[in-house]
């Protein structure tokens, strides 16, 4: 990794910064965005990009609409590269790894700042590995975006089902992820556990020309979990 990256500062910026932060399996490159004074929040929402081995990255185009999303709300933000990706060390280890690398960030938010309210976001490989650590990271909501809920190898049967507030965003032309598939897994969930499900028409895995109304979505179903305001 190049050294042009400062490492992790010890208090969570005041304006957008890229850094590396120690790693499991190496530096993890990192952006932390604080979201504006005026509309602040007390929490932050660090957001996982989809598959490695399929060229994702933190700077996925519904990775940083997501972002975006949760920052306009007053969420200060994190994104990150899972290891192998751009300047992040390691290898691809199919959640397993990155899921560690998750737990890493997490500690750093958690480390600099302290008391505030944890969300969890994913897009697709991203939503598998946020939804398999959100009750082990203590996540205080979740929001999964196209998970791979059937096929592609990962395994949903298993994972600890949140508590907190939950949303799911499908989009039912998704080419990747079997939209049904993903209908069927909701409703097989406990009643009491099931996500809140929105299924976007005509909306293909990577929301083209569907961008700004999933910004929509996802505002607008958040509203009612916001903490309260962030005191300077």
């Amino acid at each position: 990794m190049s050294d042009l990256l400062p490492a992790a500062p010890d208090h969570f910026p005041a304006e957008n910064m890229s850094f590396a932060l120690a790693g499991p399996a190496g530096k993890l490159e990192c952006e932390a965005k604080p979201a504006s004074p005026e509309i602040a929040r007390d929490g932050v929402a660090v957001v996982c990009h989809p598959l490695s081995t399929d060229g994702g990255s933190m700077h996925n185009k519904v990775v940083t609409m997501v972002e975006r999303s949760l920052r306009e709300s007053g969420m200060d933000t994190v994104i990150f590269n899972f290891r192998s990706v751009g300047r992040s060390e390691g290898d691809f280890d199919s959640g397993t790894g990155e899921s560690d690398d998750l737990a890493t960030v997490v500690d750093w938010v958690r480390r600099t700042r302290p008391g505030a309210r944890l969300w969890l976001a994913g897009f697709s490989f991203g939503s598998y590995v946020t939804l398999r650590n959100a009750v082990r990271l203590g996540a205080d909501a979740l929001i999964s975006i196209a998970p791979p809920a059937a096929g592609r190898g990962w395994d949903f049967s298993e994972v600890d089902l949140p508590a907190c507030p939950w949303l799911v965003v499908m989009g039912d032309a998704d080419e990747i992820v079997d939209p049904q598939a993903v209908y069927d897994w909701v409703d097989s969930l406990p009643e009491g556990s099931r996500p809140h499900l929105v299924k976007m028409e005509e909306t293909s895995h990577f929301f083209h020309r569907r961008l700004m109304d999933l910004r929509g979505v996802i505002k607008n179903a958040v509203k009612e979990w916001l903490p309260g305001p962030r005191h300077a």
